[in-house]
């Protein structure tokens, strides 16, 4: 039992990488979840287009590892990746914390300071491009040989692995809930400057952690050929090499008459003594099967990847329109005290960090015995749980924004023209714990999934994948924003978000996302019912 034990303990090195992924996300989240009060405050853009620039921020933040992971896994070790996007991540938070100083002090020059603005968030995007998929894969190497996930709970694999995801994730929450109450009050009580700097004080020390950790790591040096590292080139290679074959077919006879039995192409061997080698031809990482295995996942993988859109949709709110009706609503505590309204997302990564433990103590035993099943509920299911609770989330933070809007509609009617309404704050907390909730099923299994359904030559294109569900998710919001301005503008009545947040329809926004992530969900459980996980068969390449 003892031994057993011992099996479930984390080493060193994973434990390491845990605590610099949460130094991360502390830096980024303490950017990241006070930005659109940044641009709306300071830079004085409006509510709309501050959310379209917060959500194709992070859009681009998000879908940046889908294609850095490729050269990264072609060109790069892990090891050396993270430390050069860990440097370009820095130099992307000191640029914008120069260009904070340099608003403070030159107020006039507005255009050039948005300019490197909008360049030094980019900076940031590239460097976490690189960063996040290697960090997480490189610290998934270090649970040592076992390459995949299996499915049974009594492997020991499973157990590492899974054990390793939940860790890892509490570890980066940890890090936003640092970020988001920590840097939200900074910024609103001492300023922007050191708002700024402190998460570029940050990123350069696990830069220094992460080095100073070297001699524990494990590295994996792959024992097949460099090809097998660039998966994506070789699918175009080999679709050359097939076009060509078509054009140009070789046919040979035989020199001597007796032996001639039928014309065979000379791509087909028909030597006894070659049937095993072209057997390992065929197998290998350069052969046109072994690609088309690889390229075969990629595709299965789409039509689910697909429909956890709209899961990533709802959560571009709360760093966007959730922040800005915290901004209207009742915040103080005590005379002087007020919650600056983008310190209510940590309640989202506090409701994962408290009931994270719950879920293997409590859910997990109590669908085992209703399942009967060794895992209790299965990757899909756990997502698809998730993404329930994300849609009543939605349903909840509609019917409050209804009520705020109707106590700021009796206020005007009254004479009031105060946008703030007398109704607490903490009203929005229940849409924000049950995206936590949410987030604890859906997240997680997402990057079970993706990292455990593609080939072991592409793990950090999996974790890429996972990522990038985010990127495109908030361009899809970005674009919902902008279809539903078009929208009311040709119909002649005020924008859903316009500045007035007594005017703004935020709540239709909020139902139209309920009811759009509910036909995303009925989707993605007809796709779950024809979706078969990765063979043994496919997890020898």
């Amino acid at each position: 039992m003892a031994g057993a034990q011992r099996q479930q303990r984390l080493s060193r090195s994973c434990i390491l990488l845990i605590a610099i992924a949460g130094i991360e996300r502390f830096a980024f989240k303490g950017v990241a979840s006070n930005l659109v009060t940044y641009l709306t405050d300071v830079v004085n853009l409006s509510n709309s287009s501050a959310a379209k620039m917060v959500n194709s921020w992070v859009g681009f933040t998000s879908i940046m590892p889908l294609l850095v992971a490729p050269i990264a896994d072609a060109y790069w070790h892990k090891y050396s990746t993270i430390m050069v996007s860990s440097f370009l991540y820095f130099v992307g938070l000191l640029a914008l914390t120069t260009t904070a100083l340099a608003r403070s002090w030159h107020h006039r020059n507005r255009t050039m300071s948005s300019s490197f603005l909008s360049l030094s968030l980019y900076l940031i995007s590239l460097g976490q491009g690189g960063y996040n998929p290697s960090l997480q894969a490189f610290g998934a190497d270090q649970l040592g040989d076992e390459e995949e996930l299996p499915c049974s709970k009594d492997d020991k694999s499973y157990n590492k692995k899974t054990l390793f995801f939940q860790w890892w994730y509490f570890g980066i929450c940890s890090g936003s809930l640092l970020g988001v109450t920590v840097m939200s009050y900074i910024q609103d009580t001492f300023g922007w400057v050191l708002g700024f700097a402190i998460p570029a004080i940050s990123m350069i020390m696990s830069i220094l952690i992460f080095s100073g950790g070297s001699p524990i790591y494990l590295y994996k040096h792959h024992d097949v050929v460099l090809q097998a590292k660039k998966p994506l080139m070789n699918i175009f290679q080999t679709i050359k090499a097939s076009a060509l074959r078509c054009f140009h077919w070789g046919i040979t006879l035989p020199n001597d008459k007796s032996e001639v039995v039928e014309l065979e192409l000379q791509e087909k061997p028909l030597c006894p003594e070659n049937l095993e080698s072209l057997k390992d031809l065929n197998n290998g990482p350069q052969s046109g099967m072994y690609l088309l295995k690889n390229a075969k996942v990629m595709v299965r993988l789409l039509p689910i990847w697909t429909m956890l859109l709209m899961f990533a949709v709802i959560f571009q709110q709360p760093a966007t329109f959730f922040t800005k009706q915290g901004m209207t609503m009742k915040r103080n505590i005590g005379a002087d005290f007020k919650i600056p309204p983008a310190t209510l997302q940590s309640a989202i990564t506090l409701s994962i960090i408290l009931l994270m433990p719950l879920y293997d103590k409590i859910f997990i035993p109590m669908t085992q015995v209703i399942t009967r099943q060794d895992k209790g509920i299965s990757v899909l299911q756990r997502m698809g749980i998730g993404m329930v609770l994300s849609i009543i989330a939605m349903i909840i933070a509609a019917v409050v924004e209804t009520k705020r809007l109707e106590i700021g509609r009796q206020m005007r009617s009254a004479g009031l023209h105060s946008e703030t309404v007398p109704l607490s704050i903490f009203w929005l907390l229940p849409q924000y714990i049950l995206l936590g909730i949410s987030d604890i099923f859906t997240v997680v299994g997402m990057q079970e999934f993706f990292y455990g359904e593609v080939p072991r030559t592409m793990r950090t294109m999996g974790i890429a994948l996972y990522t990038s569900v985010f990127g495109v998710g908030s361009f899809v919001s970005a674009l919902l924003i902008t279809t539903v301005e078009v929208y009311t503008s040709s119909k002649g009545i005020p924008s859903w978000f316009c500045d007035d947040m007594v005017e703004a329809r935020l709540d239709s926004y909020y139902w139209l996302l309920a009811w759009l992530s509910a036909v995303s969900l009925l989707l993605y459980l007809l796709l779950c019912k024809y979706y078969h996980k990765k063979s043994d068969s496919d997890s020898e390449y």
